[in-house]
């Protein structure tokens, strides 16, 4: 993974093939689960609940913007694969597919 630094602050570019890694402590992350697109991954059960309530909701209202122009949230910044409605079932089996490996541990 590589770090950008510009204007106050980072931007993580990773190889979409590897697996998730926190940027910070540069460990792999438990909750994360590789798709035909790339990876589904959450930084904890809460994060991995925002996602699955984001990409299973029929109507997404617009996302805010910031003063400056930037995304801020959250579901701003997935990938657009998972944004995309075509996507929709898969990235839902692949989040229940980590629950699942949640209740096997």
């Amino acid at each position: 993974m590589a770090k950008d630094w510009s204007r106050g602050g980072v931007t993580l570019h990773r190889d979409r093939r590897a697996s998730a890694t926190d940027p910070y402590f540069d460990v792999r992350l438990w909750l994360q689960i590789e798709t035909r697109h790339g990876w589904v991954w959450a930084y904890n059960l809460e994060h991995l609940d925002l996602i699955k309530r984001f990409v299973q909701a029929p109507l997404r209202e617009g996302i805010p913007w910031h003063d400056h122009g930037r995304r801020m949230t959250v579901v701003a910044r997935l990938p657009a694969w998972m944004q995309q409605a075509k996507s929709r079932d898969e990235v839902l089996r692949a989040i229940a597919r980590i629950h699942a490996s949640l209740l096997r541990t």
